[in-house]
Formats: C-alpha cells, sequence, structure tokens
C-alpha cells in the first residue's frame, strides 16, 4: 500500500503493508452534521444561556465589558468562525443592554503563547470587529508577565494551586470567554474552565497543571476528562469565579473537523461543560478500531498549530508524537512503535520559541537522563529577563512553556517500545531526544519487527497535523471509556 505523508513543507511517500488500516479525521469516519444557519443558533443560545442571566439582565449603562477569545491555535479563520460570528452578537447584546462602546474591551487569551500580531488578531476577529476596536486600543493581548494588570488571588482550596489572573477580566463587571470544545490531549477538551484557567494566568498558574506530577499519572493517558489536569482546570476557574463574585459567561462551541460548528452552548462553565463534551464525544471519540495496533505511522509538517518550526525544533516533535500517544492509547498495543517523518534539520525558530534551543542544550549534559531531570531548571529559565521581554514584546513564546512541552513529551518514551524518525535532515537532534532515525519508512518498519514480531498491525494517520484530531477508540469499547464527568470536586 502506497501512501504520502506530511514532511516540512511537502510529503514523503510510504510502501506500507497491504493489511495497514488507514484513518483520516472526518473522512474515514463522518463527523456530525454542522449547524447550517450558525448566526441563528448562536444568537439563540446566547439569549437562553444554561445557569447564568442572559447577558442584558447582567449589565447596563456603566458597566465594563471583557470579552476573552482563543489565540490563532484553535477555532478556525474562516467567515463563519464561532469567534467572528458569536462576538459582534455578543457585542449586539451589550450595546442593546445600554453598554457604551467604550467600555468593553477583548483580551487575546493567548497564555504563554507568543501574542498574535495586529494581522493574525484581524483574521481571528474579521475587519469589522477588528476596526471597530483595534485603533482605540480595546483589543490587546494577555501577558503573563505584566504585573500591573495581573491579581495575585491566592491558592485555589481543591489542590493548593496558585491562582494569578488577568485584572481587567478580574474587575470586569461581565467577562465573556470564547471557547471551543475540541479534542485537547491536554484535558480532553478545549474550553470551558480550561480557557481561563490556561489563556489568562500568569505562569506559575499553568506550572501547577502542565507539570510532570500531573501530566505522568495514569489518569492522563488516554485522554479524559477525568484527568487531575482537568480538576484542576476546573478548581481554578472556580477560584476564580468564588474572588471576582460572579461566574464567567461562556459561548462554547463544539467543533467538527474543518472548525466547523456542531452545536453552541452559552451560560455558566460548570453547567455547560458536560453538555458541550456530551455533543462533542459524538465527534471526538471515534470508535472504530477493531483490533490494537502495534505501529503507528505518520508525518509531520514543518509548521503547524504553534507555529513555523514546530514540525523540526526537536522538543516539539517528541511533544507532537506524545500528543498522539494520549489522544489513541486506548487502541494501541501496550507498547507501541511510532514512525514519523519529519526533515528534523535543527531549525528551532529561536525568534519565535526563544528558551527552546538552550533547554534542549541542558537536556545533552548535566546528569539529565530523562526529560523530567530538567523540571529543576524551570525557574531558573522562566524568570530570564532576556525571554521574559521576547514573550511581552517580540512575539516569542514564553520561557515556561518549554517546560509544560517537555512535561508532554517524555509520554511517548514511557509508552513507546521505540520512536522512529525518517528522513531526518540533521538525525543528531531526533537521537539526542532518545528517538531511532531512518532514512525511509520502509526502513523503520523492517527494524520496527524487532520489537513488534513479523506481522506487526500497523496504522496509517495521513494529515494528523493538519486535520481536528480524534481521540480514537475501540469499536466495542465504552463510550469514553466510561467516564464520570463529575471531574472536579464542588
Amino acid at each position: 500500500m502506497k501512501l504520502s505523508f506530511e514532511y516540512g513543507q511537502g510529503m514523503m511517500d510510504a510502501l506500507l503493508p497491504d493489511d495497514t488500516d488507514v484513518f483520516v479525521p472526518g473522512e474515514t469516519v463522518a463527523d456530525p452534521p454542522f449547524i447550517a444557519d450558525i448566526e441563528a443558533a448562536t444568537r439563540e443560545s446566547l439569549l437562553h444561556p444554561i445557569g447564568a442571566e442572559a447577558i442584558s439582565r447582567q449589565v447596563r449603562r456603566g458597566s465594563k465589558v471583557v470579552i476573552v477569545f482563543p489565540d490563532k491555535v484553535k477555532g478556525g479563520t474562516q467567515a463563519d468562525s464561532h469567534r467572528k460570528v458569536s462576538i459582534p452578537l455578543v457585542i449586539e447584546e451589550c450595546r442593546r443592554a445600554g453598554v457604551e462602546e467604550r467600555d468593553i474591551r477583548l483580551i487575546c487569551s493567548n497564555g504563554l503563547h507568543r501574542k498574535n500580531t495586529k494581522e493574525e488578531i484581524r483574521g481571528l476577529l474579521g475587519d469589522a470587529v477588528f476596526d471597530r476596536f483595534w485603533d482605540s486600543g480595546q483589543i490587546v493581548n494577555h501577558d503573563s508577565e505584566d504585573w500591573a494588570n495581573l491579581v495575585d488571588l491566592g491558592k485555589e482550596e481543591s489542590f493548593g494551586a496558585p491562582v494569578i489572573m488577568n485584572k481587567e477580566v478580574f474587575g470586569a463587571d461581565l467577562a465573556v470567554l470564547i471557547g471551543h470544545t475540541l479534542g485537547n490531549p491536554y484535558g480532553g477538551y478545549s474550553g470551558g474552565y480550561k480557557h481561563c484557567a490556561t489563556g489568562i494566568t500568569h505562569w506559575k498558574s499553568i506550572g501547577s497543571h502542565h507539570n510532570p506530577a500531573v501530566m505522568h499519572r495514569d489518569d492522563f493517558v488516554p485522554v479524559s476528562v477525568n484527568s487531575l489536569m482537568r480538576s484542576k482546570f476546573d478548581a481554578i476557574g472556580r477560584h476564580m469565579e468564588e474572588r471576582m463574585k460572579k461566574k464567567f459567561f461562556c459561548c462554547d462551541a463544539a467543533l467538527d473537523t474543518q472548525q466547523r460548528q456542531i452545536a453552541v452552548f452559552s451560560g455558566a462553565a460548570d453547567a455547560i461543560q458536560p453538555l458541550s463534551w456530551a455533543v462533542a464525544d459524538k465527534r471526538t471519540y471515534v470508535h472504530w478500531a477493531q483490533k490494537k495496533y502495534d505501529v503507528m505511522v505518520f508525518g509531520m509538517p514543518q509548521a503547524f498549530h504553534y507555529g513555523n518550526g514546530m514540525g523540526t525544533n526537536p522538543i516539539f516533535i517528541m511533544q507532537a508524537i506524545s500528543a498522539q500517544i494520549i489522544r489513541h492509547k486506548r487502541i494501541l498495543s501496550d507498547y507501541p512503535v511510532v514512525i514519523c517523518s519529519s526533515t528534523c534539520n535543527g531549525y528551532f525558530h529561536d525568534e519565535e520559541f526563544p528558551a527552546y534551543r538552550e533547554v534542549y542544550e541542558l537536556f545533552q549534559k548535566d546528569y539529565a537522563n530523562t526529560l523530567p531531570d530538567i523540571e529543576r531548571y524551570a525557574e531558573y529559565i522562566s524568570r530570564k529577563q532576556e525571554y521574559i521581554d521576547k514573550y511581552r514584546f517580540n512575539y516569542g513564546f514564553h520561557p515556561f512553556h518549554t517546560f509544560s512541552m517537555i512535561s508532554c513529551a517524555h509520554i511517548a518514551e514511557k509508552n513507546c517500545s521505540a520512536i522512529y524518525i525518517v528522513g531526518a535532515q540533521e538525525p543528531g537532534y531526533a537521537r539526542a531526544m532518545g528517538m531511532k532515525t531512518r532514512a525511509t519508512f520502509e526502513e523503520a518498519l523492517a527494524d520496527a519487527r524487532k520489537y513488534t514480531g513479523d506481522k506487526p498491525k500497523v496504522l496509517a494517520l495521513p494529515r494528523t497535523f493538519k486535520t481536528a484530531a480524534v481521540h480514537l477508540c475501540m469499536k466495542d469499547g465504552p463510550d469514553n471509556q466510561g467516564a464520570d464527568r463529575a471531574c472536579c470536586p464542588p
């Protein structure tokens, strides 16, 4: 069987066994139908929120409104994307209730991701909203290091996680979260309380859940809404609400493979999370596999969701592979083999990911035998002013982001017999991360048989990083592993 996989900025062919199974999200198994009249459905949701009063009953003239929207990593930029449909409707409801336009702020919840550029913000919000609010300074990126605009809320009670959040959001009369219920290896789904817990906080808050102690637990793999990470998201979000003395008003859309809206839910986060998950489960937890696979094959482009260089930066390569283990562990044998194409050419994209090269080099020395060993450098690197300045003023990722990715990256090593990078131009970078290298898919598969036996069951995942991923399950397996959705103590 001949297949093509992403490889840098092009494709690489592979000859795989004829009995290889192939899965492409949205094609092999069709998504649920998307909403035909998205604007009408979104308006209906906003006018009849669940667990919260309508916007028009929460604000009036003089009210300060903050609308928090996700960055470019998720949600799409098409004309009828959830951001572009929902935000004008929220503004319309606020204005109808008497809120003055000058009292509306839009904050991009980039968290520790790099700040979005002016043109990227335009692409996310559309020309009408951008032109209406940009020149007056009413659209901004969250800055996790701007202590003039952060408020320390102490520690939440359930887990003792520090909660440091955006001060403008904290002080608003109405804080609206525009979210996406889309399958995510970190806590099952984006949106809901995950949005505020990761998007408008300080790195210390994010560090309380994006760390080895949380991500290397058994409840993190396979992906689930019942993990400690998800519980911490919810606890942090609830603590914010307790200290704000009001709840977030959420407008979350469950999305399909093309980032189209399957359903829209508005209201309180704790009320709509289980409802949006139940709908999103139908698209995300795909009960398809009739056997467990010994080998998983996919390809990696140079640029995908975090940015250009994600498919060549060696820490990101390992993290992206781990994310596939997290998503698909239910259908993999106990210690599978991963074969992935990547140009792996040493391109770190230092401008966008400024701390990654230094952390990679630390991993090569000073008793750092496994990735978790370098967690001890997190405080030091995350406080380096050079990296903080690049995050704040030069569109670089925050230095702690590197350590959050490393916590994930180790999962592949924990769960795999071997990981092969195919087509590496500078294979030493892959080998330095503990991966094996071969020139072709065929050579990698031949070598993998020493782990799998002569007749491995092979799963091919073309377009893995070019589509919104799913979480593959056994065909006759329980729905979402029979998950109890009450994942956070009240």
